[in-house]
């Protein structure tokens, strides 16, 4: 019996829809099935992707709020404008704190929900990959250093969506790929720029020890949200494996800082992700 990989999308800023994630999950599957397709009849169902979308959370306060200023006051460049409110709003309305913060309880309650339904669907030890854009890389890294560094400071609301298996747990995490990744801008809340993730988890060789997985960061030098993640210091250095320099978007907007709004339809990152994880397929079912 194979092992299916289990892949979690994570959207970025902007007025999200629940959709947002069902063009990038066909296409990826298309280019994983075209790689295993020689080794197994049905190589799509082998690939099980999971939307997380946690921007119901805050959409309808942020529109509610530009609505109320853009009618209130004659604004110039009123889309950058609403772009800046998205961005910042999100951000700002789920930046951790020392005392609870109700947003970021409920964005990491619907990251728990949407793991425990891909390890009912995939398997509850499979093989995790992440791929988030933007603010939902934050997410990530903040998700997974709860349960990597801080287990007994996540709360009890989060800890109730989850059932004890080792996906949930962060313990099968094998791959993140962070597209037009802010977290350079996030680091700079503590003195030593943070302490990134382990990927893969330090527990994957116990389920999976042929597979080594790893960080990859993505982004676009025309984009002002995402930025390389290396330089940062060394543990950086260290936890990312690959930092790739991409193009995202088109001819139009490729250019342009829009180009952070792109990443889930730029082929380049899609052959990419597909053909690593088919490449782990591969490694755990092939290898034996």
């Amino acid at each position: 019996m194979t092992k299916k990989i289990a892949v979690a999308v994570l959207h970025g800023i902007g007025d999200q829809k629940e959709d947002f994630s069902d063009i990038f999950s066909d296409e990826l599957t298309k280019r994983f099935s075209q790689n295993v397709k020689p080794y197994i009849p049905e190589p799509d169902v082998q690939l099980v992707i999971q939307p997380i979308y946690w921007g119901s959370i805050f959409n309808e306060r942020e529109n509610e709020m530009w609505n109320s200023l853009s009618t209130g006051a004659k604004l110039d460049f009123a889309k950058i404008r609403k772009f800046v409110v998205q961005f910042f709003g999100d951000a700002i309305a789920y930046q951790p704190s020392d005392n609870p913060n109700p947003n970021y309880i409920k964005v990491h309650e619907t990251v728990a929900r949407a793991l425990q339904k891909l390890s009912r669907n995939a398997g509850a030890d499979a093989p995790l990959f992440i791929v988030a854009h933007s603010l939902g890389t934050v997410i990530t890294s903040n998700y997974f250093y709860d349960l990597q560094y801080i287990p007994h400071k996540i709360h009890n609301s989060v800890k109730q969506e989850m059932h004890e298996t080792p996906l949930e747990n962060g313990e099968t995490l094998a791959g993140f790929y962070s597209l037009g990744s802010p977290l350079a801008l996030w680091s700079l809340r503590y003195a030593d720029f943070d302490k990134p993730i382990s990927v893969p988890s330090p527990h994957l060789e116990n389920f999976y020890p042929d597979l080594s997985g790893g960080w990859v960061n993505m982004y676009d030098k025309d984009d002002v949200f995402g930025y390389p993640l290396k330089p940062l210091n060394e543990a950086y250095n260290k936890a990312i494996n690959q930092e790739i320099e991409t193009n995202s978007g088109n001819i139009i907007n490729s250019w342009t800082p829009l180009s952070h709004m792109y990443y889930f339809t730029t082929k380049d990152i899609i052959k990419q992700i597909g053909d690593d994880l088919a490449e782990s397929w591969k490694k755990i079912n092939l290898s034996k």
